[in-house]
């Protein structure tokens, strides 16, 4: 079994791993019982490696339809007593904040971890929000690990917190420290509890307004003992570069690997306060620390929480001792660090030439690589519905349509040739939006959403619209899987997160049940009917729901290569008069042009059969 080293590796084992594997394997030493999340990268792959792991360890695991439920499956077992880990990436947790901010009044029995994973740079995402602001909104303990084996050792610390305060910690990573491979050393594993008996309390867990404000006082006072906890911990520590010097930096998270690297880089030495455990801050540590520095520098990602909190805390109690930031640092407050980044910062801080640093090592920063951006796969069939789309309104001479589209590899349809995306807000954003464009507009509006976050997100907004009599054309392009993560399960398909069977749960279906009055099944792969399709449903005085059937063009190209039925298609360059047709209309990675003519290059062609249908004088056929 892959990843058998997480289950059966012993204390003082060594393993490369990623953060995320890290995370699992500091889950199993946890005793976790039960784990829950809906895919988003970059905390993908702990979900990935659970789907494989659990049943060997008697984790429970599944994926849930969306994070909010995650939470509440592991809110819910965690307080019936069992350790239960629920993760996601940074915006997931704006769908489960819902329940997440309940859930630190109601408190929890056994060990509560909730991990974000943020993405400063917006590598894969919509935005790159600092998450941090939710363990203050929330009031909530935060642990910020800065490598694969703090990730690990982390999550025991977090259950530990969060049995002690009976509080849900909130532990956030970044997309660079989950993604980051490091030798990790094991520990022992905690036996797992599966089962145990949820004691009912209602006036605990039960916030209705008679408890609820007796709960936030509550919270309060378990705030003010993570407090102590956190000026206590050994997480939280001084690091000391070179010999020390002068210079104090406090910093948490990532953000100490790049300090460390640049620091040494430059030929400085400073002192170091390293966070592990960032919420509350230790602010009587750091007032202490600062004494023994002349200047205090704050680095860290995206929004100045911790610069803030210092300077207010320093300006309270009269320390003297400089705090220079974001502002004094230039240090941005978009995009993650680096150590180019933070380098430069220091640089001109202390006065150095950013580009000869002490150690004589050449730096790459004038040497950007080349941006190659996304495209969809060879074989996508997204490709054929946005042809479709396209072809239809170009036939029904549809005069400025509005493109509302979601979260999923499809957003890709915003680029030449298809334009097919106008507006995104967010998971599910696509219906609800297009309803308000057809409300505050005249023009027809085509939407587009994937299986996975139909599910998600889509279903209550495809209600709202049915039920306010919206007119939009709703595309599910059900590609069997959840791809843009990696191909995790989601309802409409036949297997759970462990391969088990499970009931398949038919979008047709829910939208025909919903009162959709226009509902029709298509081969995004056959153009010429995709295409009629599409002409009927812009004629529907309602809403109107295509489902684009069609499996995620790797896991076919998986499935026909194991069965040894691969086939390619290629060009007649005698038939083909260089109109490029092909090239302009279908865009596929596996077409180019030589010569004038156009061209498939045999490897990266999927077999799809799309760019055969569009040229107009039949030039491609499959390869004999």
């Amino acid at each position: 079994m892959k990843y058998q080293a997480l289950v059966d590796g012993r204390a003082g084992d060594h393993e490369l791993l990623l953060g995320n594997e890290a995370a699992v394997r500091g889950a199993l030493e946890a005793g976790i019982g039960v784990a829950a999340s809906y895919p988003g990268t970059p905390s993908s792959e702990i979900g990935d490696v659970f789907s494989v792991v659990a049943k060997a360890s008697g984790v429970y695991f599944e994926y849930s339809a969306n994070e909010k439920v995650a939470l509440e499956v592991a809110a819910a077992s965690a307080a019936s007593g069992v350790r239960s880990f629920t993760f996601m990436k940074h915006v997931g947790l704006n769908v489960a904040s819902d329940s997440f901010m309940t859930t630190a009044y109601v408190g929890t029995r056994a060990g509560l971890v909730v991990l974000s994973a943020d993405d400063p740079s917006t590598h894969s995402s919509q935005n790159e929000q600092d998450n941090r602001y939710y363990a203050r909104l929330a009031n909530v303990p935060m642990l910020e690990p800065a490598s694969p084996q703090e990730t690990k050792d982390y999550m025991m610390e977090a259950c530990t917190i969060s049995e002690k305060l009976e509080l849900p910690v909130l532990f956030r990573t970044t997309t660079r420290v989950a993604h980051m491979r490091g030798d990790v050393v094991f520990g022992d594993r905690r036996p797992v509890v599966r089962k145990s008996i949820f004691e009912k309390d209602p006036a605990r867990f039960v916030p209705v307004p008679a408890n609820s404000s007796r709960m936030h006082l509550k919270l309060l006072g378990r705030l003010a003992e993570a407090r102590q906890l956190s000026e206590t911990s050994s997480l939280n520590h001084v690091v000391e570069v070179g010999s020390g010097g002068k210079a104090g930096i406090v910093t948490a998270g990532g953000a100490f690997n790049y300090i460390v690297d640049a620091l040494n880089e430059l030929g400085v030495s400073a002192r170091v306060f390293k966070m592990g455990l960032s919420y509350p801050l230790p602010l009587d540590r750091i007032r202490e620390f600062s004494q023994e520095v002349e200047e205090l520098l704050v680095i860290e990602e995206l929004e100045p929480l911790m610069e803030n909190d210092i300077k207010a805390d320093f300006l309270s109690h009269g320390t003297k001792t400089p705090v220079l930031g974001k502002e004094e640092l230039l240090v941005p407050r978009v995009h993650e660090l680096s150590v180019d980044v933070v380098a430069r910062a220091l640089a001109r801080h202390f006065g150095l030439s950013v580009h000869e640093p002490s150690s004589g090592r050449a730096q790459p920063w004038s040497s950007p690589l080349p941006s190659r951006p996304p495209v969809l796969c060879p074989g996508c069939p997204h490709r054929g519905s946005y042809l479709a789309v396209r072809r239809a309104i170009r036939e029904l001479r549809i005069p400025e349509p509005v493109f509302a589209s979601d979260i999923g590899c499809y957003t890709l349809g915003m680029a030449a040739p298809f334009s097919a995306a106008d507006y995104l807000l967010s998971m599910g954003s696509s219906v609800g939006t297009a309803g308000g464009f057809d409300v505050a507009t005249d023009q027809k509006v085509f939407s587009f959403i994937g299986d996975s976050t139909f599910f998600h997100a889509g279903l209550s907004a495809l209600a709202s619209a049915v039920h306010n009599k919206h007119r939009l054309v709703l595309t599910v392009l059900d590609n069997r899987t959840t791809a843009m993560t990696g191909h995790q399960p989601n309802p409409s398909m036949l297997t759970d997160a462990v391969g088990d069977p499970a009931p398949a749960i038919s979008i047709e279906a829910v939208a025909r049940s919903m009162g959709v009055p226009f509902v029709k099944v298509i081969n995004p792969y056959r153009v010429a009917e995709a295409t009629e399709a599409y002409k009927e449903a812009a004629h529907v005085d309602g809403v109107a729901v295509i489902v684009c059937k069609q499996v995620c063009s790797l896991l076919l190209d998986r499935a026909k290569r194991a069965k040894g039925i691969w086939q390619t298609f290629q060009v007649d360059s005698s038939v083909c008069t260089g109109c490029l047709t092909c090239v302009n209309e279908v865009a596929c990675p596996a077409i180019f042009v030589s010569e004038g003519k156009a061209v498939i290059n045999q490897e990266l062609c999927d077999g799809c059969g799309v760019c055969s249908q569009v040229c107009p004088v039949h030039a491609i056929g499959v390869k004999r």
